[in-house]
């Protein structure tokens, strides 16, 4: 969960919030073939709730106040890895900030796979 305060007051945003908007942006760009698990607790998610939860192969984090966001990608065969490893974190990095006012500190972007 990541806490921050505004005029407002306290503002909580659940990890389930961001890992659905960080996936959705990612599986948006081009070259993204899907999102793969990123570890032992999303396998056994995959087994609970079907292979398609919506944080898999995502990680968000806070460090001092700013985000760090990890991603865990298939990519399509024949396709500049580093063109779509920089469209993603431009992308991911955009609507994170667009739509919560957080800053992102850092993307590490796991290409896991090449499926063709």
């Amino acid at each position: 969960m990541i806490n921050f305060y505004n005029t407002f007051g306290k503002v909580s945003m659940t990890g389930d919030y961001f890992a659905g908007l960080v996936s959705a942006a990612a599986s948006s760009c081009y070259g993204v073939a899907d999102m793969a698990t990123s570890g032992a607790s999303d396998t056994v998610k995959g087994m609970i709730f079907g292979s398609d939860h919506p944080d898999k192969g995502v990680r968000v984090t806070e460090d001092g106040g700013k985000l760090v966001i990890e991603l865990h990608i298939k990519v399509t065969y024949g396709l500049n890895i580093s063109a779509i490893v920089k469209s993603i974190t431009h992308k991911v990095k955009y609507v994170v900030e667009d739509a919560t006012g957080l800053q992102v500190k850092k993307i590490n972007v796991s290409v896991d796979d090449i499926v063709s």
